[in-house]
């Protein structure tokens, strides 16, 4: 599975950014796409997931009533609409995918980088 993401960049505190990621290769609706982050100087974080057969969708605490993953099966392609974004943000997002029977995320795209400003 290949993974392109895009949409980081630069928002003012509360508000909001949409990231995209597309994916390619193998069937991918095997496969659960999620989204990460890392900030400076912290481990990477789960952030979202989601299956491409049901919908089923997770989040991360800090982002619940927050962010919204979705994904557009057509497409292949999997979004974060994220708002009311606040520092605690800031972070390189990555998106991912792991096999739907297994919990090890396998395929990685590459970052992209939010930065929320005060």
């Amino acid at each position: 599975v290949q993974l392109q993401a895009f949409g980081g960049g630069l928002v003012q505190a509360g508000g909001s950014l949409r990231l995209s990621c597309a994916a390619s290769g193998r069937t991918v609706s095997n496969y659960v796409m999620g989204w990460f982050r890392q900030a400076p100087g912290k481990e990477r974080e789960f952030v979202a997931s989601i299956t491409w057969s049901g919908g089923s969708t997770y989040y991360a605490d800090s982002v619940k009533g927050r962010f919204t993953i979705s994904r557009d099966s057509a497409e292949g392609t999997v979004y974060l609409q994220m708002n009311s974004l606040n520092r605690e943000d800031t972070a390189v997002y990555y998106c991912a995918a792991r096999y739907y029977l297994s919990s090890k995320w396998n395929y990685w795209g590459q970052g992209t980088q939010v930065t929320v400003s005060s």
